[in-house]
């Protein structure tokens, strides 16, 4: 008997496999461990996804100690990314706050986030130390994904130093003209945020575009590095008159991008959702 398709309403669980009807395996560590926490049960409904862009229905068919396995059906499309693929590029911030950064930025509709090494970081990270981090903030996406209702985890880029990331990006042509650039900044004459998502309506009924928005670690960009990412084509723009933390001035930005980007009236928004 075919599955039914996947329920909002249903435990929902990200799994690093290939999704297909009919598909018969076991979960993975971390998804099988969610499951037995909830104590589901064989016949469960329960709702996958392998960040392709779809919600799978499934069903519990045995629980073990260690290992539960499932039954997967039919496949439902999620259409809730922004019409703009958007690039976090963000100088890291101490402690525990890049990992709510990364779980809020998900959650506002990134498709990348770039952790970079800036002259103020305070965080600096390289070798095996910056690649167990990575991982772990993969892990905070997923899990971020799983809970707002993505079907696509964003990428997490290898941690690079500022500077060697904007000879990149130099070098890119600004993303073959696709690409806005941007810098959170607060020198003299950076147009304010409104004024570049004002150009967003210009563009709405155009290909999808990219946007890139760069913002500096505890202490801002040092006037060198400002001046770096102006000469490799962002485009300073500033959120007002107020200092914000490092963790707070991206996620304002995203915020204001994502209402305006949203159409009026569009449901989804539960302050008390949690993850399973």
């Amino acid at each position: 008997m075919p599955l039914k398709s996947p329920d909002p309403e249903l435990p929902r669980f990200h799994v690093d496999l290939p999704l297909t009807p009919g598909l018969e395996a076991a979960l993975p560590p971390a998804a099988a461990r969610h499951v037995q926490v909830l104590r589901l049960q064989p016949g469960a409904p329960i709702t996958l996804f392998d960040g392709s862009g779809a919600d799978w229905s499934a069903e519990v068919l045995a629980m073990g100690r260690s290992e539960v396995r499932v039954r997967v059906g039919e496949a439902q499309p999620v259409d809730n990314e922004l019409p703009l693929a958007v690039t976090l590029a963000v100088g890291m911030p101490a402690n525990e706050r890049m990992d709510w950064l990364v779980e809020k930025a998900t959650e506002l509709g990134v498709a990348t986030i770039q952790p970079l090494v800036c002259a103020r970081s305070v965080l600096r990270l390289e070798g095996e130390r910056a690649d167990r981090k990575r991982a772990h903030w993969r892990g905070i996406a997923t899990a971020a994904a799983e809970q707002c209702g993505r079907a696509l985890v964003p990428e997490i880029a290898p941690v690079r130093s500022l500077g060697a990331w904007l000879r990149a990006l130099r070098g890119d042509e600004a993303g073959g003209g696709r690409e806005d650039r941007f810098v959170l900044s607060l020198a003299p004459g950076a147009q304010p945020w409104t004024t570049a998502l004002g150009r967003l309506s210009a563009q709405a009924s155009g290909p999808r575009r990219h946007w890139l928005l760069l913002s500096g670690p505890e202490g801002g960009l040092s006037p060198e590095e400002d001046a770096l990412a102006r000469s490799a084509g962002l485009r300073p723009v500033s959120l007002g008159p107020r200092v914000m933390r490092a963790e707070t001035a991206p996620i304002a930005a995203l915020a204001a991008l994502g209402l305006l980007l949203t159409p009026a009236g569009t449901s989804g928004t539960d302050t008390s959702a949690s993850g399973p």
